[in-house]
This record gives C-alpha cells, sequence and structure tokens, in this order.
C-alpha cells in the first residue's frame, strides 16, 4: 500500500480524535464510545463506496481504510505496552500494594467467572465446540473502566474504590490473554491439544517469568535513567525502550507472558524512579506517557472500529441471538463478583464497603475495548482455526464489545444519574455553602484593594460593591442557616482538608529537593492514607493513620532480625536513617500547618472545629519531636549532621530561586545561568548524599553516656563497649521470659521497657538496666519477664562480664542493691561476695 495515502490516513484519523474529545464532551458521552462510533462510521462508509455504484472517485481512499495493515500484532506488540505501561505509571503503587489481596483475587476470579459463565451459556444454545465457546468468554472478560473510573473521580468516590477498580482491570488483561492461549491451543487443527496439567504447569511460568523479564529490564533501565540524570530526553527515550523491551523480550526470549513483564516494568520505574530521577524530569516523563497513552488508546479504538462493519459482514439473525446470550453470561459474572465475592471480602475486611448504587454502576460501566476486538482479530487471522469457529467468534466478539460501547457506553451517564451519584449530599452541599461564603470574603476584601490601587471610578465602584453585597449577603445568611453539618461532621471535613494541606506541603518539599527522592513515595503515601483514613472514620481513621506513620512496619523487624541474630547491620541502618529524614521533614510541615488552621479551616468550619483540628496536630508534632529526641539518644551526632544536610538542601533551594528569578527579569545571560545551574547541580549532588550510619561506632557513645559506668577510666568504658552487645527492641518485643535461665543483663541505652512480676508492673528506662538479680540468684532462674514498649536501643552484657564489671564499680553495685529493695529483696550479702 502506498505510504503517502497510508500516512495521510493516519493524520486525518488523528483530526478525527481531536474531534472526538469535544464531541464526548458536549454529548455527555464516554470518549471510547464516541470513537467507537466515529470509527464504526468510517469503515461503514468506506464499504459502502467500495460497493456503490453511484461513484467510484472515492474508490481508492475507501479501498484504502479497508485495506489498512491492522493485525491483531499491531494491537498487541504496538498499542497494548503503551496503555499499560502508562497506566502502572499513574497509580500510587505503595496504597495499591495495601489492596493487592482484593484487587488480585478480583482479577482472576472475574477472568475465571466471566470464561466459565460465557462458556456454558454458548455451549448450551448454540453449536459451537466447547473449547470454542471457552475462548470467546476468555476473549471478552477483559474491561476497560476508564469510563466508570472518569466518572467516579468526577463524582468524588472512595478513593479506594477507584484503585481497586483500576488495578483489577491492570490484572485482568494479562489473567485473559492467559486463559485465551490456552483455549486457542484446543481450537486449532493440527495442532496437539495441550493438557490440563501442562497448562497449570505452565501457567506459573507465564507469570514468574513475565515478572522477572520485566524487573531485569527495568533495573537496567533505571540504571541507565540514573546515569543520564542531567539529560532529561535522553531519559525519556529510555522510559520508551522500556515497556516494548519487556514485553517483547518476555515473549521471544523468556517464553512468558509479555503483558506480566510490562506490568511489573512499570510498577518497578513507579516504585523505584522517584528516588533515582528528580522531580522535574519525573513530571514531566509521566506527561509524555500521558500523551503517548491518550493516542494509542484513541488510536486502537478508531482502528478496531474501522474493522467492526469487515466483522459482521456475514452476521445471521441467529449470531444476534448469541450475542445476548453473551451479553447476559458476562454481566452475571460480573453481577455474581460484585453482589457475592466483594460482600466475603469486606466481612473479612480486605474490601472496603461498596455502596449499592456503585455496584451497580461499575456492572453497568464495564466497557469491553480494543483488546477485545484484537484478540477476536487473532482468531480470525489464523489459518489453523475451522472457517465457521473463526466466523462465529469474531461476530460474538464484535457485536458484545458493539454492545458495550454503543448500549451500555451511552447509557452510562444517565445510569449515573439515575443512581443519584451524580448529586452532592446533604453534607457536602452545606460545605459547599460554607465555602462560597468564606470565598467571597476574600474576593471582597481583595477587589476593594485592587480599586483603589487602580484609581477607578467611585460611582462604578460603589454600585458593583453594592450588587456583589447582596450576593455576598444571600450567601452568608445560607451559611449561617444551614444545620446540615454537624460538628463531628465538620471535623471529618477539616481533618481531610488538613491531609490535603499536608500532601501538597509534601509534594512541595519533595519539588523543591528538601525530601529524598527515594523517600518521596513513601510520604506521599502517608499522607493518602490519612486522607482516607479521615473520609472513612473521621477523627478515629486520622489518627489511627498518623499512628500507623510512625509505625516501624515489618520491614523494619526485618532489619532488626538480621542485626540481633546475624549481625548484619546494613538494612537497619539504611532504614534508621530514612526515618530520621522522615521525621525532619514532618516535623516542619506540622509546624506550618498550624497556620492553614488559621488561615482556612478556622474561616470555613469555626472556633471550636479549628481548636481541636490544632489540638490534634499539636498531639501529632508531639509524637514527632518525641521519636526525633529518642533516635538521636540511640544516635549521638548523627541527627545533628542529618540537621545540617536538610539546612545545605534548603539553602541550595534558595539559591536556585535566586538564579531563576535573575535569569527571568534579564538581569543574567543564558550562558551565565546556564553555568550556575551546572554548579548548583554539582553541589546538590554532593548535598544528596547521606552521612553513614555506622552502628558500631554509636555503641561506645551510648555507654559514655550512661550514669552508672561514671566511676570507670576510659580504658574500662572501651574495654566494656567492646564487651556489650546492641540490640535493637520494637513495641512489643520480648527481651527476657520469664522461667528462662538468666545468662546475661540489660542496660536500656534509649526508650523503655515494661518488667512485670507476679501482679507488679515496673517501667524501666534509659540508663537503667534489667535481668541483673537473677543472675545473682542461686537458680539464675527469671521471676519476670521484659517486653519493650517503645523503640528501644539495649546493650546486652553477658554473666560473667557483668559479674566483673560489678566488682570494680561501686555505682553497679548501688544501683543493684536499690533496684533489689524496690522488689523487696536484700543482695547485700552476695554484693559483698562479689566486691
Amino acid at each position: 500500500m502506498d505510504v503517502i495515502l497510508v500516512t495521510a490516513i493516519i493524520a486525518s484519523l488523528f483530526l478525527v480524535i481531536a474531534a472526538a474529545e469535544p464531541l464526548a464532551a458536549r454529548l455527555r458521552l464516554p470518549y471510547s464510545a464516541i470513537l467507537a462510533l466515529l470509527g464504526i462510521l468510517i469503515g461503514g462508509a468506506a464499504l459502502f463506496f467500495l460497493r456503490t455504484d453511484l461513484t467510484d472517485a472515492l474508490n481508492p481512499v475507501a479501498a484504502a481504510v479497508i485495506n489498512l495493515p491492522i493485525r491483531s500484532n499491531v494491537f498487541l506488540y504496538v498499542f497494548l505496552p503503551t496503555l499499560l505501561f502508562q497506566a502502572t505509571l499513574g497509580m500510587n503503587l505503595r496504597r495499591m500494594l495495601d489492596d493487592w489481596v482484593p484487587i488480585l483475587v478480583l482479577a482472576v476470579v472475574a477472568v475465571v467467572a466471566a470464561t466459565l459463565f460465557v462458556g456454558l451459556a454458548l455451549s448450551w444454545t448454540s453449536s459451537l465446540p466447547i473449547m470454542a465457546c471457552f475462548l470467546v468468554g476468555a476473549i471478552v472478560s477483559t474491561t476497560d473502566p476508564s469510563a466508570v473510573v472518569g466518572i467516579f473521580r468526577s463524582i468524588a468516590a472512595p478513593r479506594r474504590l477507584v484503585r481497586i477498580i483500576e488495578g483489577e482491570s491492570l490484572l485482568n488483561d494479562a489473567a485473559a490473554i492467559a486463559l485465551f492461549g490456552l483455549f486457542m491451543g484446543y481450537v486449532m487443527e493440527g495442532v496437539p491439544d495441550p493438557t490440563l496439567g501442562g497448562a497449570l504447569t505452565q501457567f506459573p511460568m507465564l507469570l514468574g517469568g513475565g515478572a522477572l523479564a520485566g524487573w531485569l529490564v527495568a533495573q537496567g533501565a533505571i540504571g541507565a535513567m540514573a546515569m543520564l540524570e542531567r539529560y532529561e530526553r535522553a531519559q525519556l527515550s529510555v522510559s520508551i525502550a522500556l515497556p516494548y523491551l519487556a514485553y517483547i523480550g518476555s515473549e521471544q526470549i523468556f517464553g512468558a507472558s509479555g503483558v506480566i513483564a510490562v506490568v511489573v516494568s512499570g510498577l518497578t520505574l513507579n516504585l523505584v524512579g522517584p528516588g533515582k530521577i528528580p522531580p522535574t524530569a519525573w513530571a514531566n516523563l509521566r506527561d509524555v506517557w500521558d500523551i503517548l497513552a491518550h493516542w494509542a488508546g484513541a488510536l486502537i479504538f478508531i482502528l478496531a472500529a474501522l474493522l467492526i462493519p469487515r466483522l459482521l459482514d456475514d452476521v445471521h439473525f441467529g449470531d444476534f441471538v448469541l450475542i445476548l446470550v453473551v451479553v447476559a453470561a458476562a454481566m452475571a459474572a460480573r453481577g455474581a463478583i460484585l453482589s457475592g465475592l466483594l460482600p466475603i471480602l469486606r466481612l473479612l475486611r480486605l474490601s472496603p464497603p461498596i455502596e449499592r448504587p456503585y455496584r451497580v454502576a461499575i456492572l453497568w460501566g464495564g466497557l469491553r475495548g480494543a483488546l477485545t476486538l484484537a484478540l477476536a482479530l487473532a482468531v480470525t487471522e489464523s489459518f489453523r482455526v475451522p472457517i465457521e469457529v473463526k466466523r462465529v467468534i469474531g461476530i460474538l466478539a464484535t457485536g458484545f464489545t458493539l454492545w458495550t460501547l454503543l448500549v451500555q457506553g451511552t447509557t452510562l451517564t444517565w445510569v449515573i444519574k439515575k443512581l443519584g451519584l451524580d448529586r452532592l449530599g446533604p453534607l457536602d452541599q452545606a460545605l459547599s455553602t460554607q465555602v462560597v461564603a468564606v470565598a467571597l470574603q476574600t474576593v471582597r476584601e481583595q477587589v476593594a484593594n485592587a480599586t483603589e490601587t487602580h484609581g477607578l471610578d467611585r460611582e462604578i465602584v460603589r454600585s458593583e460593591a453594592k450588587r456583589f453585597g447582596k450576593r455576598l449577603d444571600t450567601v452568608v445568611r445560607a451559611a449561617e442557616e444551614s444545620d446540615e453539618i454537624l460538628d463531628r461532621d465538620r471535623i471529618t471535613l477539616g481533618l481531610i482538608a488538613l491531609a490535603g494541606a499536608e500532601r501538597d506541603a509534601t509534594t512541595a518539599r519533595i519539588r523543591e529537593r528538601t525530601l529524598s527522592l527515594r523517600l518521596a513515595q513513601r510520604a506521599l503515601s502517608d499522607c493518602d492514607r490519612l486522607i482516607e483514613g479521615a473520609r472513612s472514620d473521621g477523627r478515629t481513621g486520622y489518627q489511627r493513620a498518623a499512628r500507623a506513620s510512625m509505625d516501624y512496619g515489618k520491614q523494619f523487624r526485618a532489619a532488626l532480625f538480621l542485626h540481633n541474630r546475624l549481625r548484619i547491620s546494613g538494612p537497619l541502618g539504611r532504614l534508621t536513617a530514612d526515618r530520621f529524614d522522615l521525621l525532619l521533614s514532618q516535623r516542619q510541615i506540622l509546624r506550618d500547618l498550624e497556620g492553614f488552621i488559621d488561615g482556612r479551616i478556622r474561616r470555613i468550619h469555626g472556633r471550636r472545629v479549628a481548636d481541636l483540628l490544632r489540638e490534634l496536630l499539636t498531639r501529632r508534632l508531639d509524637m514527632v519531636e518525641r521519636a526525633i529526641e529518642g533516635l538521636r539518644l540511640q544516635y549521638p551526632g548523627y541527627a545533628e549532621e542529618l540537621e545540617r544536610r536538610f539546612i545545605r538542601r534548603t539553602a541550595l533551594r534558595l539559591e536556585e530561586g535566586e538564579y531563576e528569578t535573575m535569569h527571568d527579569d534579564g538581569l543574567i545571560g543564558a550562558e551565565v545561568y546556564t553555568a550556575l545551574k551546572q554548579d548548583l547541580a554539582r553541589r546538590r549532588s554532593e548535598a544528596e548524599g547521606r552521612p553513614p550510619l555506622d552502628l558500631s561506632v554509636q555503641r561506645t557513645e551510648l555507654v559514655r553516656q550512661f550514669p552508672l559506668f561514671t566511676d570507670l577510666d576510659e580504658k574500662e568504658l572501651r574495654r566494656l563497649s567492646r564487651a556489650l552487645r546492641t540490640r535493637y527492641a520494637a513495641p512489643g518485643d520480648v527481651i527476657i521470659r520469664r522461667d528462662s535461665t538468666a545468662r546475661s543483663v540489660w542496660f536500656i541505652a534509649s526508650g523503655a521497657v515494661e518488667q512485670q512480676a507476679g501482679n507488679h508492673t515496673w517501667r524501666l528506662g534509659r540508663g537503667e538496666m534489667c535481668g541483673q538479680l537473677a543472675l545473682l540468684m542461686p537458680k539464675r532462674r527469671r521471676r519476670s519477664e521484659v517486653r519493650a514498649i517503645t523503640p528501644s536501643t539495649l546493650l546486652q552484657l553477658d554473666e560473667i562480664r557483668f559479674k566483673r564489671l560489678l566488682s570494680r564499680s561501686e555505682r553497679l553495685r548501688e544501683a543493684v542493691r536499690d533496684s533489689a529493695a524496690r522488689r523487696g529483696l536484700d543482695v547485700s550479702s552476695i554484693l559483698e561476695d562479689q566486691g
């Protein structure tokens, strides 16, 4: 086919794509449905002009449209990687991992259920072989949630619900393609039928091999992008190559799932990229991929729609009946998942509550798109599939796609309206009135200042002010008379706004490079948890999310195990340093939020709500301060080094701002500005380096701070520090178990522990010791249990060295005597023997 003609057709399709977006907005229809309609019209018109006797002038163009080189591999190898990769980049992966169970269950179970429902329904109503029926089920089981997700975002649906729907749709493509490959093997002639055992064995290999291939390619790409830090366009070029190399490499080299490879490569870049790529470059990268995905999604829809008239060219009346059977079975499968499985997951606390109107919207909004048509096209292109089977599968997949786009897609907005999801609730409506009142009051003050500054005519100003004042009085009166917002609801709305302001401040610090790039996603995820916690459970949910952000988590416990048991300190040092960074940044952000409460929250929700939010903020700030102080005690001097680093990075950000202002004002030229930026980039790269945290060096400093060891000379202190072993304990960790044999004593360097013996409980803090009395008793059996109640650093000394130390230190013997007296014991004779 003539390259010039093909290029002209593709360029014309871009004009169609440009017209589709405003048309969809004007008609209030899903964008994909409009694209499908336009594609069908173009394809139908091409067939009409090619076959009509009215004119032959348009025959070359019509023939070029009909014979465009559109094959299934074009969709699968050119467009699909782009769409999948961009979807992974747009996800909040850390928040997605919180819901991995419902996402994975829904993705796999939904595809299997649709395949079974549709396959069995067709086997009962058609003459197709059973495996061909299941093949149709696999083809139509993929969903494109873009329409319903877009509407959910516009009506402020729960973010967690939107996240689960997006995650499920991303993974069900891989499951559907895997099932498609399995049943395709049964349908093709001249190829040995795959065995079920072989398929079940191959399935994990497809997933695992694809995941490994995607991870390896992504790691290589990330390494290359990190080396090209100063060359943003080069980084973009590497990102463009990444999904295609992952897809082709997985399919052709590993023989695994290319879809899984693309998804894993995108998720890996999403997780690691923000820590390796500067914020501006990362934002530009995502913008470029948004544009690419928009074009790819539009082209894949419109090109697939061009094929629809051709695929339906040989349709019979009985085929329409089978299309309705497929529609009913697919809807029944989706409905069973939404009404059966999701409530079970909710009872197990693995899924958020999804109200009935949302379930209906998800059911009706499960549109099918280009992937369904691409898989159907792959069947019709295969010469090994019987002709009648190809014809029926092509017609059923195409007819089902048309139903979802033209019937469900065009009526989805109407369904949303009937379900009442497009209307503000009483709470949101009352809040809207409050917000408008505050905004108009601010506008009145700014307009008054502007009119005085510009010297406008007083009569005109007075007339407009009077008109504006009437509107303001009406809104203020409505806000004051509104009784829809209870104090509890005002607190919830205030907390949501406060958490949103915290997220904005965190984003600004990431952009300014005062918060480490590698911690950016974690900090933003903590803010998102605050927003969702406040939205779902009000004050309780907000406080629960705030406490969770301060917890050490499973990674820290694993690092503790590696350090305490295997003496591997690297992971613990890295996580501890990360915690320092986050706490220092969070402390400054929380302090800045006090102004937001006074300036915004108080004006919208009143003094009582503002005072309560300030109290909650103060508690969080106290928690952060205590955590920082605890880390200072654990690692003397290290916190100060990090604070110096924080100041240096802040100074660099301010310096960069001065250079940009001078350049914008024309005070310095492009050459000078470029040289200054390069020097700034070099110094920023040096400032990004974090001082190492050597846990072994810290032990000597900790020993010097113990009051118990003040009577030891420097030589004895160094000897003691070498003999001590450091152990880090998370809250809840058991330090000493009851009835165990005493073999060592524990000195508390930082944190606090709780000692329980019988009905008595003691709390021990920094500078104290535990486990010493059992060592001095004849039986040496522990009569108490000691458990950490805060993150603690403890120094362990074995029995022999402790008794030697006891014989040399009068202060230590005095401390042992005092602790025994509190327990009602007399150890004077034992201490005399030790002395």
